[in-house]
């Protein structure tokens, strides 16, 4: 019996051991409201973890006037994501009954935000990016 444990135990540390690490990088994204380049999302699939720099001009700092201190500071935004087919989606923001996300699809220069209220979905284009860079890695 312990044999088989031994097995099995080293089928999943080898099949967990060989995964390929993907970045994604989105460039040159604006706004779809005013056009404005101001964003780069660093999707990191082998951490879960969605980076967003925000690339800001004279222009954008007047008319957002960013107010969130750790914004303003770091310039950048950190939240996890997960992974569902070719779906990539940052972590839930809001309350249960009302909250929104964004959605990446692989190999897709738009940027959807999907908003859920009382358990209807609404899925809107928030951003088109002029670049997507895929880094592939395997360990």
């Amino acid at each position: 019996m312990t044999k088989y444990k031994f097995l099995i135990f080293l089928f999943f540390f080898f099949y967990f051991n060989s995964v390929n690490s993907e970045i994604i990088i989105l460039s040159s994204c604006d706004n779809k409201r005013d056009g404005f380049l101001k964003n780069e999302y660093i999707l990191d699939l082998e951490k879960s973890l969605m980076t967003r720099n925000f690339i800001y001009n004279e222009k954008t700092f007047k008319k957002y006037r960013l107010t969130d201190i750790s914004v303003k500071k770091e310039n950048s935004l950190t939240r996890f994501i997960y992974q569902e087919d070719n779906k990539i989606f940052t972590e839930r923001v809001g309350y249960p009954q009302f909250y929104t996300q964004l959605l990446f699809e692989k190999k897709n220069l738009n940027i959807k935000i999907k908003t859920v209220i009382n358990n209807e979905e609404g899925l809107s284009e928030m951003s088109k990016c002029k670049k997507i860079e895929v880094f592939e890695e395997e360990s």
